[in-house]
């Protein structure tokens, strides 16, 4: 603590790790220093203002559009946010909490969730991705202190393994559908606050939500997206997935590991 780090070992529990396989996430505190947070919080921040295409009003956005504004593979635009996406400390956890020997890149992403932003609606971020098992996961680090009022990210315990809904995009449609789903099934859903320096990992099938941000500031968070060094592309079965392969995985067809220039290995055993 009290120093810019990004590399060492931040020390799991097993009850941590069992936690995550079990609920489908898991809320980690003081992953990141203040000083850490503050030096690539700006330089994110500058990129996002910088790289931003959302022009409209708030009152002229659909639903997506309200939840947040969201710019994606930063690291490729400045070589302050590569370092901090390439972060050994979060690559590492992701490894150990899914139990494989190493991560790659899939992308990463800003999602700031502006003053009067709106909710984010259920959904599970698989549903775009076009993999041949369920190790992935993302880090979500807010780039402040988030309280409940500025739409913390909320999860619904145990939800990756559930396989209803998986078919719906985010959307309206998608929250009605899944919050009817989830409430059936009496799943509860973990919505706390996140303390400054607190991180989250959630498997890409957990069943995830935010709600609206009533401050006066932005809700900033860096997102990286790791999955397992050798997974491989899926057939398609939405139309989500050919995009996906496109954009992340160039010049890749089915059945090919995930192993593009874009999706350099993050983290591996030694």
């Amino acid at each position: 603590m009290g120093q810019i780090d990004l590399d060492s070992p931040y020390p799991l529990t097993e009850q941590q790790i069992q936690s995550f396989r079990e609920r489908g996430y898991v809320k980690l505190k003081h992953v990141l220093s203040p000083e850490t947070i503050e030096h690539y919080g700006k330089a994110i921040t500058e990129e996002v203002k910088r790289l931003n295409q959302q022009t409209l009003p708030m009152s002229q956005r659909n639903t997506y559009q309200r939840a947040f504004l969201q710019v994606m593979n930063i690291w490729r635009q400045s070589d302050v946010v590569k370092e901090f996406a390439f972060s050994k400390k979060l690559a590492r956890i992701a490894a150990q909490l899914m139990g494989v020997k190493g991560v790659r890149m899939y992308h990463d992403q800003a999602l700031y969730k502006e003053p009067g932003g709106g909710f984010t609606p259920w959904h599970a971020d698989q549903y775009y991705w076009p993999f041949s098992n369920s190790n992935s996961c993302t880090v979500w680090v807010p780039l402040q202190e988030t309280p409940k009022e500025m739409g913390p990210l909320a999860f619904s315990v145990g939800s990756h393994r559930v396989e209803a809904g998986r078919d719906l995009e985010i959307s309206d449609e998608s929250e009605k559908k899944i919050q009817q789903m989830l409430s059936e099934r009496n799943l509860p859903m973990d919505d706390d606050r996140f303390d400054l320096g607190e991180v989250s990992y959630h498997y890409g099938w957990t069943y995830h939500r935010a709600g609206p941000n009533t401050t006066e500031k932005p809700r900033a968070v860096m997102t990286i997206i790791y999955v397992e060094d050798g997974i491989r592309i899926a057939p398609h079965t939405n139309r989500a997935h050919p995009a996906d392969m496109r954009t992340w995985m160039p010049g890749s067809k089915v059945d090919d590991e995930v192993a593009t220039h874009l999706n350099p290995v993050l983290y591996r055993e030694s």
